[in-house]
């Protein structure tokens, strides 16, 4: 199994990949781990990877192109519109049925076991390690399989969630255990959806839930928890996909509902748990 891992910190990798089973699954030639310097996939002297989003705002914003060409040039594949079907419908069809681009951030739905086990069927998964202020939604719109989402916290960038990720697939792959019936008998193994029980799931959620579901335009629970709103930043065309009208208008009021809008149909999309105090799927 290959594992590519795209991120503007290629050092970062040097340690968490050469201990324990992830080294010795490496050494067997059981997975190939790759890791790709997003930075040589930029044209300009500075190598510059990020810029400044529209529509205001703190930090900085992972641009798209250097993205898409890291990607391409991994798997071989222009990824246009005329080549992908509209988002959210995966896979691409560009990218092979058995290989999984995952952007990894604070607003993807939840990795869990069972995405693991999910995971250690497949070829080859390109790891997108997101950093700054977030990534360009058109990566994960039209470039992503899916979005990611460790847990129910923000972390400086996707390197550390990479990492994980490789571990826990990699020790569910045939022969990567001294004893392969370890796995079997492993928190969340035992339960047939691979999720936790009510009771663990409440245990771990600090006994905090999340208010009623959302409607309209405004929740109506300000205790309800939203993740982030979509970014985008140069170029406003980037092959034909555009940077949505209102945040190019300088209207601020209306910028802030549209982003509050598009936080709550993402979280119920992505997490729709948030809204309702249910566990996502």
């Amino acid at each position: 199994m290959r594992f590519d891992i795209v991120t503007i910190f290629p050092e970062f990798f040097a340690g968490p990949l050469d201990y324990g089973i992830v080294r010795r699954a490496r050494e067997s030639a059981l997975i190939d781990v790759r890791v790709q310097d997003l930075r040589a996939f930029t044209h300009d002297r500075h190598r510059t990877v990020d810029d400044r989003p529209f529509g205001g705002g703190e930090g900085m914003v992972l641009k798209p192109e250097p993205l898409f060409e890291a990607v391409e040039s991994l798997l071989g594949e222009t990824i246009s519109p005329e080549s992908a079907p509209p988002a959210p419908a995966t896979p691409f069809a560009t990218i092979p049925s058995r290989t999984a681009v995952i952007l990894l951030s604070a607003s993807g739905k939840l990795f869990r076991q069972s995405t693991a086990r999910r995971l250690a069927g497949l070829d080859r998964v390109v790891l997108l390690c997101g950093r700054y202020e977030g990534v360009d939604e058109r990566v994960a719109q039209h470039l992503a399989t899916e979005e990611l989402s460790i847990g129910d916290f923000v972390l400086s960038g996707g390197e550390l969630a990479a990492a994980l990720i490789i571990d826990a697939v990699t020790r569910l792959l045939p022969g990567a255990l001294g004893n392969e019936a370890s796995a079997l008998h492993e928190s969340f193994s035992d339960l047939q959806s691979g999720e936790p029980s009510r009771d663990q799931q409440q245990r771990t959620q600090g006994g905090v839930s999340p208010s009623s579901e959302a409607t309209g335009d405004l929740l109506p629970d300000s205790q309800s928890l939203l993740l982030e709103f979509p970014h985008y930043t140069r170029p406003a065309d980037f092959r034909g996909w555009t940077v949505p009208e209102v945040l190019l208008g300088g209207n601020h009021e209306e910028i802030r509902r549209w982003r509050h809008q598009m936080a709550i149909e993402k979280t119920r999309r992505n997490r729709p748990d948030l809204l309702t105090g249910q566990s996502s799927a």
